[in-house]
């Protein structure tokens, strides 16, 4: 049996699911021009994923954001417990204000069984937070706002989401996800 290839895995995700079901209407733009940096984490303990989660947060802030706007940190062998994962997110949020980032970089989360506080883990909204594998999203906060003042209505994006899932279904999911 072949080793996942977890960085193309998780560019599927992001082609079929979140750019093919506009879960996210700004990562389009960023995708076709090719500013989406794919970085994977051989981390195994918490420990080392948050210093490669230091140093990808260093090399975005320096890097220009016409070569990359955004950063998905893919780290499959560590946080595979989401309760674990939720929990390291305090630690990454910690980590971007000791760095002095906040408000200029925030980490959004992604994980294949991502669940939402109050939702059964089959309610499929759940996935339009679920990616292959445990997943930081590193965003540029000017391009987040830049992105949401040219939406004509952010706040539906999250209502229309789960729409779209729940007339996919989990089988419709897991048939856009082969």
């Amino acid at each position: 049996m072949n080793d996942p290839d977890y960085i193309a895995d998780t560019r599927h995700w992001l082609e079929r699911a979140v750019i093919g079901l506009n879960l996210c209407p700004f990562a389009k733009a960023v995708h076709v021009k090719d500013q989406v940096r794919f970085v994977l984490s051989e981390a195994t303990d918490s420990e080392a994923l948050l210093h490669d989660l230091h140093d990808e947060l260093r090399w975005l802030q320096a890097a220009d954001a016409q070569q990359a706007d955004t950063t998905l940190l893919v780290h499959p062998h560590v946080l595979g417990d989401f309760l674990d994962y939720n929990d390291f997110l305090d630690l990454a949020d910690a980590l971007v204000v000791e760095l002095g980032l906040e408000g200029e970089i925030q980490v959004a989360s992604f994980h294949p069984d991502y669940l939402f506080a109050g939702t059964a883990p089959d309610d499929v909204s759940n996935f339009t937070n679920r990616a292959p594998y445990p997943t930081l999203h590193l965003l540029r906060e000017a391009s987040v706002e830049r992105a949401v003042a040219a939406f004509p209505d952010p706040d539906a994006i999250v209502e229309r989401n789960i729409a779209t899932l729940d007339a996919l279904g989990v089988e419709g999911w897991r048939k856009l996800m082969e």
